[in-house]
């Protein structure tokens, strides 16, 4: 038999999805399926704090919770709405599986082994908050958002976060995060905040 070990992956091995669950939770990993489907087109803000589908397709082949938003967002909604929503609770629950059998998130409690907030906390330390949009492509936006949440929003996608009621004092309050408090580079939810530098290519 192979004494080999293989290293489990880490976050930074990980996709956004996996690492905003880690990190900050269902909230901001659904967020960063609708960061990336208002990247190609097929989410749009709808009426003040509600998105919805466009009539340009999420594509072929999404990822599995960009898959249940876009489904679930054929109703607009607001995003306590929207994690509530059956396909969408459905998609965290799977991913949170794979999170489990990958050692990166315990069962019982539900929460992130130490290992696994050590390196969510190294590589905040590597990766800094974007303070531009500016050249930054769109695959480093889901990053950025997956690792730091709410402030990375507001710099890479900000007129689409506000309309969405991703944006505002109402959203902040919820994350207990205020404005005056986005240079100091935390994340939002979850208090390991990492990110991969980029940030949000596509339109605002």
């Amino acid at each position: 038999m192979d004494s080999t070990t293989t290293a489990e992956p880490t976050p930074a091995e990980l996709d956004p999805y996996y690492v905003a669950l880690l990190r900050g939770g269902p909230r901001d990993a659904v967020t960063v399926a609708v960061l990336a489907l208002h990247q190609r087109g097929a989410v749009e803000a709808g009426r003040p704090g509600t998105m919805r589908v466009t009539t340009r397709s999420a594509g072929g082949g999404p990822p599995v919770l960009e898959k249940a938003v876009y489904a679930a967002l054929h109703r607009p909604a607001g995003i306590k709405e929207l994690l509530a929503r059956p396909g969408v609770r459905r998609a965290l629950a799977e991913l949170r599986g794979e999170l489990r059998d990958a050692g990166l998130l315990r069962r019982f409690p539900p929460r992130r082994p130490f290992t696994t907030r050590l390196t969510l906390r190294s590589l905040g330390k590597q990766f800094p908050l974007p303070v531009t949009r500016k050249g930054v492509q769109p695959a480093d936006a889901l990053f950025a958002v997956a690792f730091y949440g709410t402030p990375a929003l507001a710099v890479l996608a900000p007129t689409f976060a506000r309309r969405a009621g991703r944006l505002g004092p109402g959203a902040l309050a919820d994350k207990g995060l205020l404005p005056h408090s986005w240079g100091g580079g935390g994340g939002s939810g979850g208090g390991d905040a990492s990110s991969c530098g980029g940030g949000g290519g596509g339109s605002d």
